[in-house]
């Protein structure tokens, strides 16, 4: 959709990025979540994007610094989540537009790869793959199934791992199991 705007969040949208991920989570985890990662270490601005149509902020996503650890050595990536858009726009695509600049900006960056936790089956179609595809396991309880990941430089993930999520994630992922 050429109607759809996506930019980095800016101060000023935090009420709107709350109001758009409670209305799509039905609940405030969520926007729980997003509060509690821009105040973490793992926080980078220009990775929390918002999507406007019609001058209205309709969605939401964020991709935090989270560590891969294999063989006693600690590597950078990311995590997705959460991603939202409002209820009233879910069918125009928006999440794919999010989805794609986010993993756009994130390759710009240099990140060899992309975790979330959540929607399996849509992920999946946008191009990530389940943990076990490349020998992961995380820190999570409850959520292997929910897990999966992209990886955007090709052979970054060989070797597998340990993906390391943040606090908040652990508690987002235990209302979920």
């Amino acid at each position: 959709m050429t109607d759809i705007r996506v930019r980095a969040e800016r101060p000023s949208d935090m009420q709107a990025i709350d109001v758009v991920n409670i209305s799509a989570f039905e609940g405030d985890a969520e926007a729980q979540l997003v509060s509690e990662l821009r105040n973490s270490p793992g926080y980078i601005p220009e990775l929390s994007l918002v999507a406007e149509y019609r001058n209205r902020l309709v969605g939401h996503v964020m991709l935090t610094r989270i560590n891969l650890l294999r063989d006693s050595q600690s590597f950078d990536m990311l995590a997705l989540g959460p991603m939202s858009v409002v209820p009233s726009q879910a069918q125009r695509g928006i999440g794919a537009i999010l989805l794609q600049q986010a993993v756009a900006e994130a390759e710009k960056m240099g990140f060899g790869a992309i975790a979330e936790v959540g929607q399996t089956e849509y992920y999946k179609r946008h191009g990530f793959k389940p943990l076990t595809d490349f020998g992961l396991t995380h820190n999570l309880k409850g959520c292997d199934a929910a897990t999966t990941v992209m990886e955007l430089k090709p052979g970054w993930l060989a070797g597998g791992g340990k993906l390391v999520f943040p606090e908040p994630f652990k508690a987002v992922c235990e209302i979920a199991a």
